[in-house]
């Protein structure tokens, strides 16, 4: 049998097989050459996300590096917020540990090396403050705390104070039905104390010139001048207004800082060259508001502690509120008591006169 004409006639197919392209398949267009130049345009919209969103963290970097290096510049006018931000300061450490994963994670070398400027303002801030600074010896030593006056266990507080064997003990939010259990608890080893309101003084040495120092409507600090062997020293125990963060008010610290501007005056006119300040601040010394008193004084943990101290809550302190200030005197040792049932922990120091 002859073959039909048509079947003998080559096709595209075979046309194609003999030139050696091979069979038309479907997608075999892609094949052609430059088309691989393609490919690349698929990712190109991810790395620009990526870019944008380092320099996003760059940007935000150098904002956190900024704001801490001039936290005293933040504002007060709306809600206390300079306060607010200078009381947490040294937790903006936890910034960097942050800004590196999200720059690990965009894959930004510029937003993992902008990290860095945080850590940098924040070692020169408070580099020194992580050394041990302690040392021996001393005139003076020095407790102060707030005993809360919800403390469940008067009786535990004031033998774990007594334990740790200070000249001086100042005693804040010291409620009345509590008061005769502190005295009693303590009589043996402090002969000399004089309570005012909700502050108190107990003394080793002869206690003098007692009086209140006028920072509220009711009486929230007491000076006594304390007749030590190495002459007198004149010593205030204050408890300043309590603050709080409000989601409307912001942080509530207005009558506290008139409190500070009150205390800080009757140090200024403080007649004696050798002060100790000791209580519950409501602040710390970074916070700007304070200023009027932490600006006449030594912090004794900033000078001869071991870290920050911080002093409340006593269940995971995370803010020194609680301080040692000191004018005419060398802080020698800083540190914190254990907790007692209250919800601050006690602060003390060791001073050379």
């Amino acid at each position: 049998m002859l073959s039909s004409p048509r079947a003998s006639a080559p096709t595209e197919e075979t046309g194609r097989a003999a030139a050696g392209v091979g069979p038309a398949v479907p997608g075999a267009e892609s094949a052609v050459p430059g088309a691989e130049s393609a490919v690349p345009a698929v990712s190109r919209p991810a790395a620009v996300r990526r870019r944008r969103a380092g320099r996003r963290l760059t940007v935000a970097a150098l904002l956190c590096a900024a704001l801490t290096a001039l936290h005293d510049h933040v504002p007060n006018t709306v809600g206390n917020l300079g306060s607010l931000f200078q009381t947490l300061l040294p937790w903006t450490s936890l910034s960097v540990p942050v800004l590196l994963a999200l720059a690990a994670v965009r894959r930004s070398r510029p937003a993992a090396v902008a990290a860095l400027a945080p850590a940098v303002v924040w070692g020169s801030l408070f580099g020194g403050v992580l050394t041990d600074k302690r040392s021996g010896g001393g005139d003076l030593t020095v407790v102060s705390h707030n005993v809360d006056e919800a403390n469940p266990d008067p009786v535990r507080t004031a033998r774990v104070l007594a334990d740790a064997d200070a000249d001086v003990l100042a005693l804040e939010e010291l409620p009345a039905r509590a008061a005769e259990v502190y005295e009693r608890e303590l009589a043996a080893d402090y002969p000399h104390h004089e309570v005012r309101g909700g502050v108190g003084l107990w003394s080793k040495h002869p206690l003098r010139e007692v009086e209140e120092v006028p920072i509220m409507p009711w009486t929230r600090a007491v000076r006594a001048t304390a007749q030590t062997p190495e002459g007198p020293v004149a010593v205030y125990a204050a408890h300043l207004a309590s603050v709080r963060v409000h989601p409307a008010a912001g942080f509530t610290a207005d009558r506290r800082n008139e409190a500070a501007r009150a205390l800080a005056a009757a140090v200024r006119a403080e007649p004696l060259p050798r002060v100790v300040v000791l209580g519950d601040f409501n602040g710390t010394a970074q916070d700007g508001a304070l200023a009027p008193v932490t600006s006449q004084l030594r912090s004794a943990q900033r000078e001869a502690g071991d870290g920050f101290g911080f002093t409340w809550p006593a269940a995971f302190p995370v803010v020194r509120i609680d301080d040692v200030y000191v004018k005419g005197m060398t802080p020698l040792s800083s540190w914190t008591l254990p907790a007692t049932g209250s919800d601050h922990l006690p602060v003390a120091a060791s001073l050379r006169l």
